[in-house]
């Protein structure tokens, strides 16, 4: 018998995540998990108005949102043909290359990691005033953090359909508080009548404006991440983009209204002020005066489940970044394995608790700041890190239709993607000028640059990790950006057998 070619071994390696468990509503309860709105509109809000002094935090939110709407235009486009858990990694590698998606991925897993850990610094926060209402004791905000660390872990590791229940829950009960602050908010305006000068459209031309606009992008970091969620959903060319557009729109209609009704219940010329005294406070305290202290402790205690809700949601888009990197071999093969029993991303999952863990320990034995060092820097680096991946997954998107034959008309493949780029680098050229006041460090300070420079770094190994792979490993390197089609080019080819190179699928 004529000697064949070696047959691959079986690969341990999962195919795909497990699909048909996400419909639109469970994908919606991820995204707008990650964006913790209580989260946003006691913490960033407040913040917003405190540091700029400029009452347009209302028409910030909806100027963002708009240029979210047009980058969603292109993204979802392209997400009808491209389906991976690797979203961001993906669109890269198909539309500028497969070493600028490696050095997207890299971006990613900085970003993702640092939003994911920084939040178990403010759940010891947010739990204080709870323990100390409820049981008069305010416990070391480690003990909090590893109680939530240990939660996050356990879901991470069970049906990803589980998750969205959770986060269903602690959500609808998050946007409820939301609401009713907000309508006591409104029925109590200041000097008896309700002010719109929140609303002039001259706000967005006042001085400090551009930090505004930052500040409101970090409130969305997590619209994007319903095409993370594709393979595991129902009718993904369906569920993606009306879960990406619902939740640009909800976010945005959420955090206008009741960054106006702040202004409302305070007055626009004092806001700043009682913002910069009492910070998160300020919501709690407008709501005890309106509605007593049962109701406040309620809404103190969804603040700390909109954390943990968020804990849950960047944890889940985390471990499958990791997973397709590990599934195409880009990161070891074991990041690719998946649970038999319930279809998550388990190796990957448990690499984040570890990383988590190893963070709550290094800051609760060092004693460093929870909320500052490690809330707040980590969340102004890892959202700072996400807006520069929607600008280059903008530019992916039109360099993507411009080299496949792929039928899309001009509006979704060049002008919305091209107008969503402009208004994106403005936005990141803002923050890098403000990047000081945005982690609230001396303009001097070290940290100002050395947080924004740590993307290109990261981006550039990366990209250097890609040209290696294309030299030393053809076969991985023809795999990447391929998704659940990567196991159809697992097996070697034959000697002498040139690796394929699918098209559109990047250089």
């Amino acid at each position: 018998m004529p000697p064949t070619s070696r047959p691959a071994r079986p690969s341990n390696v999962s195919d795909a995540l497990a699909s048909g468990r996400l419909g639109v509503p469970s994908v919606i309860f991820f995204v707008l998990s990650a964006a913790a709105p209580l989260t946003v509109v006691a913490g960033v809000v407040t913040t917003g108005y405190a540091v700029t002094g400029v009452t347009g935090m209302p028409l910030a939110f909806l100027a963002v949102a708009a240029v979210l709407a047009l980058f969603s235009v292109g993204y979802v486009a392209m997400a009808r043909r491209v389906e991976n858990a690797g979203a961001f990694y993906a669109y890269v590698s198909r539309g500028l290359g497969r070493p600028a998606g490696v050095g997207a991925a890299w971006v990613a897993l900085v970003a993702y990691n640092a939003l994911q850990v920084g939040l178990y610094g403010a759940i010891g926060a947010a739990a204080a005033p709870v323990f100390g209402t409820l049981f008069g004791v305010e416990p070391h905000w480690a003990l909090v953090a590893l109680v939530a660390w240990a939660l996050v872990g356990l879901l991470g590791l069970l049906r990803v359909d589980v998750n969205g229940l959770v986060l269903a829950v602690l959500l609808i009960a998050e946007i409820v508080v939301i609401v009713v602050f907000d309508l006591g908010q409104l029925t109590h305006p200041a000097g008896g009548s309700v002010s719109f000068d929140a609303l002039s459209p001259g706000n967005l031309v006042a001085p400090g404006v551009g930090a505004l606009l930052v500040l409101a992008m970090t409130g969305f970091v997590g619209f994007e991440s319903a095409v993370v969620f594709s393979e595991e959903s129902k009718d993904p060319k369906r569920t993606v983009p009306m879960a990406t557009y619902l939740s640009v729109v909800i976010i945005a209609g959420l955090y206008a209204l009741s960054s106006w009704t702040m202004t409302v219940a305070t007055g626009p010329e004092n806001v700043s002020q009682q913002a910069g005294e009492q910070s998160v406070a300020l919501i709690f305290n407008l709501a005890a005066a309106h509605f007593g202290d049962t109701v406040v402790t309620i809404g103190q205690a969804l603040f700390m489940t909109s954390v943990l809700a968020a804990m849950i949601s960047f944890h889940n888009t985390t471990a499958r970044y990791a997973f397709a990197l590990g599934r195409e071999r880009v990161l070891p093969a074991a990041f690719g394995q998946t649970s038999p029993r319930t279809g998550s991303p388990r190796v990957a999952s448990l690499a984040q608790s570890v990383l988590g863990l190893v963070v709550i320990v290094l800051y609760a034995v060092n004693g460093w700041d929870p909320v500052l060092q490690l809330f707040y820097w980590a969340g102004a680096g890892g959202g700072f890190g996400v807006l520069l991946l929607i600008a280059t997954t903008s530019v992916a998107v039109i360099a993507f239709f411009a080299r496949t034959a792929a039928p899309e008309n001009l509006w979704r493949r060049a002008v919305a993607p091209g107008l969503a780029s402009v208004a994106l680098v403005a936005i990141i050229s803002v923050a890098v000028a403000n990047f000081a006041t945005l982690l609230g460090v001396a303009p001097d300070s070290p940290l100002r640059w050395a947080v924004p420079a740590a993307y290109p770094v990261a981006a550039l190994l990366g990209v250097l990790w890609g040209l290696v792979l294309r030299r030393s490993r053809p076969e991985v390197y023809a795999r990447i950006g391929l998704g659940a089609q990567s196991a159809a080019a697992a097996v070697l080819p034959s000697a002498g057998q040139p690796v394929p190179v699918r098209a559109g699928v990047g250089r």
